[in-house]
C-alpha cells in the first residue's frame, strides 16, 4: 500500500472511530495523574492514541522509504557506472567510476581483471549505449574508421591505432597528413602512412614529406622502387646517397641496389648515380664495378681494378679474361 493510500484510510479510520464513540458516548472523562486532573470529551481520549500511532507510523513510513529511495537511487546509479566500466574495458580505458554498493563494488574489481573483447557473433543488450561501443568497436576491427571523437579513445590504446589505420587506408590524404607531423606518431603507424602514401601519391607529393620519416631498410627499397616508376621527377644522386648512408647499407645491398636501377636508369644517368656513390662510400665500390660491367666499360673497369691487389676484387678481373677471351658473360651469370 502507498503512504497517500495509508494516509488516508488510516483517517477515514479515526474519523469512523470519533464518530462511533461520540454517538455511544458523549460525556467527558476525566483523568487524573500525580493530582494532576484533565477533564476531556470521551472521544478526545480514545482519538488521542490512533492519532499519535497514526503519526509515528507515518514518519515510520516516510524514514524507511527514503532509506529504501537512496539504496535503490544507489543501484540504480552503480548500474550506470558498471555499463560505464564495461565500455571502458571495451575501449582500454582506465576506469575511474566510484561505486557505493557492494554487489557492484565487487563486480567491478572482478571485471577490472579481465580482459574484456568483442566477439565475431551479434551483440545484443538493453543499452543502446553500451550496443553501439559494441557495434562501433566490431567495425573496427573489421577495418572500417569509426570518428574517434564518437568514442572517445585513448590516442595511445590499440584499439586507436587500428582505428587510425582503417583512416589511412580509407583516406590516403590522412596518411600524407600524418607523415607531415610524424614525430607525433608511433613508428609503425607512420610505416602504414608512409607505404599508403607510397602506393597512392606521386614522387613529386613524396619527396616532400619523406625525409620527416625515419626509413628502416624495407622502406627504403620500397621508396626506391617507387621512385624507378618515376625516374623523371625521383630521387636525386645525393637524396640515394643520403638515404643509404644513413642506412650503412653494406656492399651486397649497394650490389642490389645497382641492379634495381641498372634497367631504371640511362647509361649516362646509372655511371653517374654510382660513380658518385662511390667516391663517397667504400662499400659501394663493387656496386659501381657491376655497373661498369654492365655497360660494358672495359677500359674503365681495367683502370679501376690497376688500384687493387691482383687477388682481389677476383670476379671483376675474370670478366676481363672472360671478355679478352671473346666470352660474353655478366655478372649476374656469375651469382656475385
Amino acid at each position: 500500500m502507498g503512504l497517500k493510500k495509508y494516509i488516508g484510510f488510516s483517517l477515514l479510520l479515526i474519523i469512523a472511530v470519533g464518530l462511533y464513540v461520540y454517538s455511544v458516548e458523549s460525556g467527558d472523562y476525566r483523568v487524573t495523574v500525580l493530582d494532576i486532573s484533565l477533564l476531556l470529551p470521551t472521544v478526545v481520549w480514545v482519538l488521542v492514541p490512533l492519532v499519535v500511532l497514526f503519526i509515528f507510523t507515518v514518519l515510520h513510513l516516510i524514514f524507511y522509504g527514503s532509506v529504501n529511495y537512496c539504496k535503490n537511487r544507489a543501484y540504480v546509479k552503480d548500474e550506470g557506472n558498471i555499463i560505464e566500466s564495461l565500455k571502458a574495458a571495451l575501449l582500454g580505458k582506465s576506469d575511474r567510476k566510484k561505486l557505493k554498493t557492494t554487489g557492484y563494488k565487487n563486480l567491478a574489481s572482478i571485471i577490472g581483471q579481465f580482459k574484456i573483447d568483442v566477439k565475431d557473433n551479434a551483440f545484443t543488450s538493453t543499452n543502446e549505449g553500451l550496443n553501439q561501443v559494441v557495434s562501433q568497436i566490431k567495425d573496427i576491427k573489421d577495418g572500417k574508421y569509426v570518428n574517434e571523437k564518437a568514442l572517445k579513445l585513448d590516442a595511445g590504446s590499440e584499439l586507436a591505432k587500428q582505428n587510425l589505420i582503417s583512416k589511412m587506408n580509407e583516406q590516403p590524404d590522412f596518411s600524407l597528413d600524418i607523415l607531415k607531423k610524424a614525430t607525433n606518431y608511433s613508428p609503425d603507424l607512420v610505416s602504414v602512412a608512409f607505404n599508403n602514401v607510397l602506393e597512392n601519391k606521386t614522387m613529386t607529393t613524396i619527396k616532400k614529406v619523406y625525409n620527416n620519416v625515419k626509413l628502416d631498410r624495407e622502406m627504403a627499397i620500397k621508396l626506391f622502387l617507387k621512385d624507378i616508376e618515376n625516374t623523371d621527377f625521383g630521387l636525386t644522386k645525393e637524396e640515394i646517397l643520403k638515404i643509404t648512408k644513413s642506412l650503412s647499407y653494406t656492399d651486397a645491398e649497394y650490389m642490389n641496389l645497382a641492379r634495381l636501377y641498372k634497367d631504371a636508369l640511362t647509361p649516362d644517368k646509372l655511371l653517374d648515380l654510382f660513380e658518385g656513390i662511390s667516391n663517397e662510400v667504400e662499400e659501394s665500390t663493387e656496386a659501381y664495378f657491376y655497373v661498369l660491367c654492365e655497360l660494358e666499360m672495359i677500359d674503365k673497369l681495367r683502370d679501376s681494378l690497376s688500384g687493387y691487389n691482383e687477388d682481389e676484387m677476383l670476379p671483376f678481373r675474370a670478366i676481363l679474361d672472360l671478355k679478352e677471351a671473346g666470352k660474353h658473360y655478366s655478372l649476374d651469370d656469375m651469382s656475385i
